[in-house]
């Protein structure tokens, strides 16, 4: 069985993330995953931490995808494969959702993804083929999002600074036939490899992570 972390941030895009490249793998490596999805912040706070200036024309997605390429390239050190990912946060909440399996222009403008909020949002992603999972619906200060506008909910957030309210967002999942993830929210030391999925297979890349997703042809990592 293949260990997959769906959920994780870097300190090159996150403003709240501690840990580089090399840490992270080393964590990761140690404990037995076979692959990553980094699910960087893209919301206004973290742009501003990155520095990228979103006044300007032209994609900002390379930019945003530092954190990512940093791990990638540290990830052939040690045979582990990395997907790309991001956690998004419009303007209208504070809620956020996991993006996989996206192409580069569906977040070319962050200022205009960031205005539009998730109603608007639901046609592009889904347009553009993408998977979105709301992070943590039961947190303080989230709310779940109407569970047709969703393709799954993380059910199991293992951030040990937050109430998740994971029993809560399980119920939810169940209730509206929603897919299910886990993830460890990895921010810190000590909150690498908690969480996850665990697989026959191993995806090639970020669409066919998101293509395994959809199938549910895995488990939950669970504490």
């Amino acid at each position: 069985m293949y260990k997959i972390e769906t959920h994780l941030h870097t300190t090159y895009i996150s403003h709240c993330g501690w840990l580089g490249a090399q840490a992270i793998m080393k964590a990761y490596a140690a404990a037995g995953y076979a692959a990553i999805c980094v699910t960087d912040h893209y919301n206004r706070e973290c742009f501003d931490y990155a520095e990228i200036d979103l006044t300007t024309p032209g994609s900002k997605t390379e930019d945003f995808l530092l954190g990512y390429r940093r791990l990638k390239r540290e990830a052939e050190r040690y045979g582990i494969r990395v997907y790309e990912g991001a956690e998004l946060r419009f303007d209208e909440s504070d809620n956020d959702y996991l993006l996989y399996g996206f192409h580069h222009d569906l977040l070319a403008d962050p200022d205009a993804v960031m205005r539009s909020g998730l109603e608007r949002f639901v046609s592009a992603y889904r347009a553009d083929g993408a998977l979105l999972v709301q992070a943590h619906p039961f947190r303080k200060k989230c709310s779940p999002a109407p569970a047709e506008w969703l393709d799954g909910i993380e059910v199991l957030n293992l951030n040990p600074r937050h109430d998740s309210r994971n029993d809560l967002a399980l119920e939810y999942a169940q209730a509206n036939r929603l897919i299910m993830t886990s993830g460890s929210d990895c921010h810190r030391p000590g909150d690498e490899a908690k969480g996850g999925i665990l697989s026959d297979t191993l995806p090639e890349d970020s669409f066919a992570f998101a293509q395994l997703l959809r199938s549910g042809q895995y488990s939950l990592i669970t504490p």
